[in-house]
């Protein structure tokens, strides 16, 4: 086996809310990350992209100021949320690094792939069927046709609770 002692990689997990993410950055703590302490560990989350409202929404009514602002503020405690849910996961990663992003999923994360130098990229798979894909499409199918590094999809596998 290869010594990989000199060798420093840059792994980046992508999270968010659901519970597929957290169990890819686990599976990733454990399988992948850290062979050595050179290993560099990004935790991604994006944002979605803010909604453009017109002044007025459907009804006629204003959207004040304070409106767009409050929205903005619960997707950014969301997003820190999310990150510190994750961090805690790494207690043991000595280079540990977390990032907030605002756009489309799909592109931000190729983009950051790209920007970042990234070597291996892991996402959790939320499991879609064939109609949900369809109409929501798949980052992570997205993801692992356009960027130019490994890809690890990591599906979280079905409760077992009540089996025997």
């Amino acid at each position: 086996m290869a010594e990989t002692s000199g060798i420093e990689r840059r792994i980046m997990v992508t999270v968010d809310e659901g519970d597929e993410s957290m169990y890819a950055l686990s599976w990733c703590l454990k399988n992948l990350a850290f062979q050595n302490d050179k290993d560099h560990l990004i935790l991604l989350y994006v944002k979605p992209p803010r909604v453009v409202y017109s002044a007025f929404d459907g009804t006629g009514y204003l959207f004040s100021s304070d409106i767009t602002a409050t929205m903005e503020r619960v997707s950014q405690q969301v997003a820190e949320g999310v990150l510190e849910r994750a961090k805690g996961l790494c207690n043991n990663v000595e280079n540990v690094e977390v990032k907030a992003e605002s756009g489309d999923p799909r592109d931000v994360i190729c983009q950051m792939v790209q920007k970042w130098g990234v070597d291996v990229l892991v996402m959790g798979s939320h499991g879609y069927g064939v109609i949900k894909r369809a109409f929501l499409g798949s980052v992570s199918n997205h993801c692992a046709q356009n960027v130019k590094c490994p890809v690890v999809i990591v599906k979280k596998p079905k409760s077992t609770a009540g089996e025997i």
